[in-house]
């Protein structure tokens, strides 16, 4: 049974689990399918909570973008 995600030990089974399924190339609406998008969703929770990533600071985010663009010097 599929359940929320509280430890580290259950987070990476779902990801060996979701790694199998996507091997496997199920058809879509599969029973192996529907496992993967609902593990899927659930290690984007657990991920969102337990690893979150910010937003860029406007600012930077531009001067990187510049710099990448070759519009100012890199520092």
């Amino acid at each position: 049974m599929l359940q929320r995600i509280k430890y580290e030990a259950d987070y990476q089974k779902a990801l060996v689990r979701i790694e199998t399924l996507l091997r496997l190339d199920a058809e879509a609406g599969s029973p192996e399918w529907d496992e993967l998008n609902l593990l899927s969703t659930l290690v984007e929770k657990h991920e969102d909570i337990y690893f979150p990533i910010n937003p860029p600071d406007p600012v930077e985010a531009l001067r990187f973008r510049m710099e990448q663009e070759g519009k100012i010097p890199e520092e």
